[in-house]
């Protein structure tokens, strides 16, 4: 009987053990990859990829190490006309038609976040967000009023 109670004692403390690692490493795929950008099983196809869907691929699609250049390179925060000149750029490139409604400022403990209402030329609103360092993520393709 001790025997068995003992064979089954360090069975779960090896599953104890092998869980909390797991829990702590993320699993197979996941951690830095060569160029310092989280990977994962979903991560693109390449080294530096951003976890997630490829970068730009819809909502939520952000760009990559590789893609920011310089600008990952500084990694200082922006500030309020930073922004405003970041969001101007990226709607007159990807978004004709569509006004800056809203600009709200967020502060974090690595800097300043920002979210962007825009409205569209039909009577759509489509919400953008600027992390930090200048990253937008556009959220949604427009609903209307």
């Amino acid at each position: 009987m001790k025997k068995i109670l003992g064979v089954a004692l360090v069975g779960m403390v090896v599953l104890a053990v092998t869980g909390m690692a797991m829990a702590q490493w993320g699993g197979p795929g996941m951690g830095m990859g060569p160029h310092g950008a989280m990977m994962g099983s979903a991560a693109g196809s390449g080294p530096g990829m951003g976890m997630g869907r490829r970068a730009g691929s819809g909502p939520g699609g952000g760009m990559c190490m590789q893609q920011r250049g310089a600008a990952a390179a500084t990694a200082t925060a922006i500030d309020d006309a930073k922004a405003k000149e970041i969001v101007k750029e990226y709607v007159s490139k990807n978004l004709s038609g569509y006004q800056v409604d809203k600009l709200v400022k967020f502060d974090r403990p690595r800097g300043s976040m920002f979210q962007v209402e825009l409205k569209g030329p039909k009577g759509e609103v489509r919400y953008l967000h600027i992390n930090p360092w200048g990253d937008i993520r556009d959220f949604g393709s427009g609903r209307t009023l």
